[in-house]
């Protein structure tokens, strides 16, 4: 496995330079309802009563309001400090479920988005076949989401051939309640090796309870003595654990992918992250449904539940005594395994002149990044030697907003 780029903040004239982070779970399309799900619709509020409204809005996603959305969002990311991106992609068909002419169409306005923000790609096709553990076939909102192994298969094929410099191409299984025990067979014994594998798993108490009732088994459980589960693996959320399963997780060598904003947002609970460092687990952050398009904000919102949770402070410490070095150290150590990338010429340009860095050295700089302040302090962000973001700003901020901003407008109208 690639190692990390040196963590070892380097102080140049104009600020300080530090590795990119990898976002390791992204629905770009939602960026376009962030903010719109925020108003009571059922006194028992929950995932579950979101999932209906963000269903009704990925009803109205074309390819072409994808890929301003998707150019937005990745804009936001790099100017936030995400080199690379996990898009965790399941709109692929038309509203009524058939596929466009051209099956990948929605993947590609996707990739085209990363290609004109210059953020990399590990584009993440999701395969989508039941609505839950029971086997019961896709509701009317979930069609569009739909494939069979073979069809899902010859897309995930097609994507791959347009690998690039800045583009990997693995596979989402969306859900063990999302896909039935012999299609994760099947799909597994066609993937080349090393081919990264995400997985939703255990998100929701929900979802363990019906796996628990249908497999007899926890999610992660189950997927442990069932999958074979490695270091090409990423499960997201895996929030409702118990302790044979986050050691489990560590022993395997898989990455957890977190996402603590989202996670709040939607009322999941909290990932028990003392007992995964203390057991050797690897883990990473996301923005998922970008209600929050920040790693700051992930970090430090994810040694945050941990605080209150316990009502301990500096929970998030390893082989550093310093929280700041131990969430960025974390969020190194994953990207290579969970997105496919190599580490390369990714950095970003932290302000010196930023009076909350003033003073800064290299022993405090990662917690005075992540701890103090909500000023921006990206003054460039390069990606593969190529800068995409000058004095805090993408270089097509505008005219990519430009065209969100119309986009938005006419799904809102819709």
């Amino acid at each position: 496995m690639p190692e990390p780029a040196s963590l070892q903040p380097i102080r140049a004239d104009d600020g300080w330079r530090v590795p990119g982070i990898a976002n390791l779970h992204s629905h770009a399309f939602q960026r376009a309802m962030a903010g719109l799900a925020e108003r009571r619709t059922d006194p028992a509020d929950s995932f579950w009563t979101w999932r209906e409204t963000m269903y009704r809005f990925a009803e109205r996603m074309t390819p072409d309001a994808l890929h301003a959305v998707a150019a937005q969002v990745y804009a936001e990311m790099l100017e936030a400090g995400y080199t690379r991106v996990c898009e965790f992609h399941y709109v692929h068909h038309r509203p009524d479920g058939n596929p466009y002419d051209d099956p990948a169409e929605m993947s590609l306005a996707l990739v085209a988005a990363a290609r004109e923000t210059g953020i990399r790609l590990t584009l993440l096709p999701v395969l989508y076949m039941t609505g839950g553990f029971d086997g019961r076939p896709l509701s009317a909102r979930q069609r569009r989401f739909g494939h069979e192994v073979d069809a899902y298969l010859r897309l995930f094929e097609a994507l791959r051939a347009r690998e690039d410099e800045g583009l990997r191409v693995g596979v989402a299984l969306h859900s063990l309640r999302a896909v039935p025990e012999a299609a994760l067979r099947e799909v597994l014994a066609a993937l080349p090796a090393r081919t990264p594998v995400h997985i939703h798993i255990a998100e929701q108490v929900g979802e363990v309870q019906d796996c628990l009732a249908l497999r007899d088994a926890r999610p992660v459980e189950w997927l442990l003595a069932n999958a074979p589960v490695d270091a090409h693996w990423t499960l997201v959320h895996a929030t409702h654990l118990d302790a044979a399963e986050v050691a489990g997780i560590a022993r395997s060598g898989a990455v957890v992918a977190l996402c603590p904003t989202t996670e709040a947002n939607l009322g999941d609970g909290l990932f028990p992250l003392r007992a995964f460092l203390d057991a050797g687990g690897r883990w990473g952050v996301g923005s998922d449904s970008q209600i929050s398009v920040s790693p700051v904000e992930e970090l430090r919102w994810l040694e945050y539940g941990q605080r209150l949770v316990t009502r301990h402070r500096n929970i998030a410490v390893g082989a550093s005594e310093s929280v700041g070095e131990t969430l960025l150290a974390g969020v190194a150590d994953s990207a290579a395994s969970a997105t496919g990338f190599a580490d390369g010429d990714d950095w970003l340009l932290l302000d010196a002149a930023a009076p909350i860095l003033a003073g800064a050295t290299a022993q405090d700089l990662a917690d005075r990044w992540i701890f103090s302040g909500n000023r921006p302090l990206l003054r460039e962000v390069h990606v593969a030697g190529r800068r995409v973001v000058a004095e805090g700003r993408h270089l097509l901020a505008e005219a990519i907003a430009a065209d969100y901003g119309a986009t938005l407008r006419r799904l809102l109208a819709a």
